[in-house]
């Protein structure tokens, strides 16, 4: 299974396809919908997982276009370990 990446600068597009769903596209590909079940509205992405519950059709589509922002790079830092068990251990005196 391949994914597919799209630059954070194309941004989604929406259709209505029944009364109570809107489908999300991006670039051409589908990027996840939103479902109305008569008090909520539930997103899901491009692979069906569900990203939560929303009052509004416009938190809903908000929240589906925060999920695909690009995400920022782990902080990265260097492991030492710690001095003691740097050294070699030393051989017994006999």
């Amino acid at each position: 299974m391949s994914t597919t990446t799209f630059p954070a600068s194309d941004p989604l597009t929406w259709k209505q396809a029944d009364t109570d769903v809107h489908v999300a596209t991006r670039a051409g590909e589908f990027a996840g919908f939103v479902e109305f079940d008569g008090t909520t509205h539930l997103v899901r992405d491009q692979r069906g997982l569900e990203l939560g519950t929303f009052a509004s059709l416009d938190d809903a589509q908000d929240a589906l276009e925060g999920a695909h922002a690009p995400e920022k790079p782990p902080l990265s830092f260097t492991f030492t370990l710690p001095r003691m068990l740097r050294r070699r251990p030393r051989r017994a005196r006999a």
